[in-house]
């Protein structure tokens, strides 16, 4: 059987976070929606479906996989890219389905969830890997409908399946902690001064740091340090809580019930936020109920507001429709696409989106919705930031952390660049 993750006509209500990558690969704690799609199922092989912007980016991110074209003989399970894999009894009927020669739809209301069909190739049109979007209508089957299935809409859901998918990815690992203090976890550097609470849910990777006086307090959820990360002097982790590989948690950090991918720094006072991979947070301020894309900076005494003054419902701007829309929550605060920076001092209002490549600085509150490739400050107004020093930028960072601006990155950035360039217009006049 080979899994099949495709792209739906709902993912541009995903922007900033999908400009540069398909839904599929959001970080949603230790894993993306792909990794936990793909560890729920064991698929023999993997296909991708993504815009055809991002097909490059999609074939790097995973080696091995087919994209935009099924295999010839295949019998594909189709998940929608925004789907979250954590519903027990859905993903039972879907591997019970798996193990029959009948193809099925599973509809929740009108959004495809999932499809079985056997020898898929033999049986949809090749276009339909061509387009930007696949549906209902591209499939020839009996519908099966469901309910409950958790479908990712907005960037904030994100941090509705926060903590659920902490507690899920530790269940998902193989190992257990073994017992005892963390210092006699001999596969890591932990100084005898660091306060463990409950360290039976404390998992220390391989090469993890844990420096005097930190405190990792587990009493609300499990603890995920990953191999080489540290965390250094005086921090306080709350869990549930995610550390990726090479992360570093600074001198003093107060977090809780947050997940940084691969390679962040991270520091001051994060909340209920998820960091992509390879961004930083790394100085004093406030950071919560956000979720940043990859190769972020946010300078130092940056600090993000999350609860309005009245406590009222937080709107938030959605790209896709030009218009702000209800977040239906109380807490709402940064949402930023990949590339972008702030300089110090700056001040994000609540439910703030910064689309990709923005180069913000000058303190003071920038306007809550910033159009991709956007350059300025509150004070001095916003102009096009030029694609070439945009990618200049993004070459030199990456650098900084042994990765390549690739062909395939740099046509996307580009044709973002292209496509937003209306959107620009209409926000910097």
């Amino acid at each position: 059987m080979h899994l099949c993750l495709f792209e739906d006509d709902q993912v541009p209500g995903l922007r900033p976070l999908v400009e540069t990558r398909p839904a599929y690969d959001l970080r949603l704690a230790r894993r993306t929606i792909a990794e936990t799609t793909r560890d729920a199922f064991a698929p023999d092989g993997l296909v991708l479906h993504t815009r055809r912007a991002l097909a490059g980016i999609a074939s790097q991110s995973h080696p091995g996989a087919v994209v935009n074209t099924l295999p010839d003989g295949a019998d594909v399970l189709f998940v929608n890219g925004r789907f979250v894999a954590d519903d027990v009894v859905l993903l039972d009927r879907l591997r019970e389905q798996v193990e029959t020669d009948a193809p099925r739809l599973f509809l929740q209301g009108d959004r495809l969830v999932a499809a079985w069909v056997p020898d898929a190739s033999a049986h949809l049109s090749p276009d339909a890997w061509d387009r930007p979007a696949v549906g209902p209508a591209t499939f020839d089957a009996p519908v099966t409908p469901v309910e409950g299935a958790t479908l990712v809409e907005r960037p904030w859901d994100l941090l509705d399946t926060l903590s659920a998918a902490l507690s899920r990815d530790v269940a998902a690992q193989a190992t257990v902690p073994p017992a005892g203090a963390l210092p006699t976890r001999h596969h890591a550097t932990v100084h005898d001064s660091v306060v463990a609470v409950e360290p039976g849910r404390i998992h220390l990777g391989t090469g993890a740091t844990i420096r005097p006086g930190a405190i990792l307090n587990a009493s609300d959820g499990p603890i995920v340090v990953d191999d080489e990360a540290t965390i250094h002097e005086q921090a306080v982790l709350n869990g549930p809580c995610y550390v990726g590989p090479k992360s570093e948690v600074k001198v003093g950090a107060d977090i809780t019930q947050s997940a940084f991918g691969y390679y962040c720094k991270v520091g001051g006072e994060v909340h209920d936020s998820i960091l992509h991979s390879l961004s930083n947070k790394a100085h004093p301020g406030f950071l919560g109920h956000s979720y940043l894309g990859r190769w972020c900076n946010l300078g130092a005494d940056t600090n993000t507001s999350n609860l309005k003054n009245d406590y009222g419902e937080v709107s938030a701007y959605a790209p896709a429709e030009a218009a702000f829309v209800s977040t239906e929550r109380q807490f709402a605060g940064l949402f930023m696409g990949d590339h972008s920076k702030c300089g110090i001092n700056t001040m994000f209002n609540t439910g703030t989106v910064v689309g990709t490549c923005c180069n913000l600085f000058g303190g003071d509150f920038p306007p809550r919705y910033v159009p991709p490739f956007s350059w300025g400050s509150p004070s001095q107004g916003f102009t096009t930031y030029r694609l070439d020093k945009a990618l200049s930028v993004a070459e030199t960072v990456m650098g900084r952390r042994d990765t390549a601006l690739t062909d395939a990155d740099a046509a996307c950035l580009r044709d973002l660049f292209q496509r937003t360039a209306d959107e620009r217009d209409r926000h910097h006049g």
